[in-house]
């Protein structure tokens, strides 16, 4: 990877290009799938096609690149440093990338077939990459079937698709399916940390966590979003630099709205949301963070003090603990659920504002509507300051006066059955 901004030739890169992965071993969270192509590699026992499934932004393409790489750079070659390279780069000439959304046709495919049985110019194998394959017809599929059950010799496949649901069984079956899995906010947060000490940048670490977390597993993503912090610093990034630039709910702010829903004073709760979207929040936007600041709360809740799983530092998940004292994890559910469904709502109202003030007044009011709900259920809840007790209606019922008995039927008496005559 490149030390600084200054090593590039071509001008400037975005970070998520310059430090994409070159080998294997630099491919974050997908360490299992690296490791099992270089020991097929290594053993001679690799296939001849190969699916590579996941979320965007978590190394299918790469992987592919780098696969695509120590497949064809060999050490007879005498331009092996370009080969890798230009492979590298998506260049070279025996390593076709294709993009399924704009060559979808059965034409496409056909094209691909006819080329497939060409030799490759200066490398062992010529390997076509097929990006977003999901987006092929059918008939582009079919017309490949054959091709990718007995290809030549000197041909593989590695299609890439982020819905393995819409690729054909039929594809399916002749491939070798690897699914990359979300890379997790730790591992995310601690590439972000490298990429910022080659760059020079100095950035909090909560800056950072939370770069992390709205990257959603995805290290492309992650990067773009720390591109866009980097480009508007002058200086050390912070946490209101993010949320200025971002756009993102200040976490203050949130912190504000949860504390007044926790207190129960829908007075406070709807004085700190005028205060959220005050700071040019769409509504959509602000439950967003509300939902999300009740998921650390829910987690601190049920898990105790533990920044690994909270996503923060160690500082701010002891202040999540403390916080989520004022709720319970059933309360927490149940408000993650309503700003979900408010939010659904929201987006498509006439009058969005009523929606979200309503939904975080229920919220502030949940204690209400749950003894409402009980004493429609029939029981009666009596408070003593912070402690309620509960009363069955049966205790009431005990004074209403007993009904009269009803009168014993008389016995019936059977008669006996009459003698036989003699």
């Amino acid at each position: 990877m490149p030390d600084t901004a200054s090593d590039t030739t071509t001008g400037y890169q975005v970070l998520a290009r310059r430090y994409r992965s070159k080998t294997f071993g630099e491919v974050v969270g997908q360490e299992s799938i690296a490791e099992t192509l270089e020991r097929a590699i290594d053993r001679g026992r690799t296939a001849h096609a190969y699916l590579f499934c996941g979320t965007r932004g978590v190394g299918k393409t790469s992987m592919a690149r780098i696969f695509a790489q120590a497949l064809n750079v060999t050490d007879e070659q005498a331009e092996e440093v370009a080969v890798g390279d230009a492979i590298l780069r998506g260049e070279d000439m025996d390593v076709v990338e294709i993009d399924g959304a704009s060559n979808n046709g059965v034409q496409d495919a056909r094209d691909l077939i006819a080329n497939a049985s060409i030799r490759p110019a200066r490398s062992p194998f010529k390997i076509y990459i097929i990006d977003e394959v999901h987006m092929l017809s059918n008939a582009a599929f079919n017309a490949l079937l054959k091709t990718m059950e007995e290809p030549p010799s000197h041909v593989k496949f590695i299609l890439c698709t982020t819905e393995p649901h819409k690729v054909l069984p039929t594809i399916q079956s002749r491939c070798q399916r690897f699914d990359f899995r979300p890379i997790s906010v730790a591992r995310i947060a601690e590439h972000l940390t490298a990429v910022l000490g080659s760059e020079s940048i100095e950035a909090d670490e909560a800056v950072v966590l939370r770069v992390a977390r709205l990257a959603n597993g995805s290290m492309r993503d992650g990067l773009s979003i720390l591109e866009r912090v980097v480009a508007a610093a002058d200086g050390r990034l912070d946490a209101a630099l993010l949320e200025r630039v971002l756009g993102v709910p200040p976490e203050d702010i949130v912190k504000d709205v949860a504390s007044a829903i926790g207190a129960g004073d829908p007075a406070a709760t709807l004085r700190a949301m005028a205060t959220l979207l005050a700071e040019g929040l769409a509504p959509e936007r602000a439950l967003d963070g509300i939902a999300e600041r009740f998921r650390l709360l829910l987690a601190a809740r049920v898990c105790g003090d533990d920044p690994a799983l909270l996503g923060t530092g160690s500082e701010e998940s002891a202040a999540l603990v403390e916080e989520s004292s004022a709720f319970e994890a059933e309360q927490l559910v149940h408000m993650i659920a309503l700003c979900d469904a408010a939010g659904g709502r929201v987006r498509v109202s006439a009058s969005p504002r009523a929606i979200l003030d309503a939904a975080v007044t229920r919220m502030a009011l949940s204690e209400r509507f749950a003894r409402a709900a009980s004493l429609l259920a029939g029981d009666v809840t009596v408070s003593s300051g912070a402690t309620s007790k509960k009363k069955s209606l049966k205790v009431a019922d005990s004074t209403r006066p007993t009904p009269p008995a009803r009168p014993a039927s008389p016995p019936v008496i059977e008669s006996a059955p009459e003698a036989a005559p003699e």
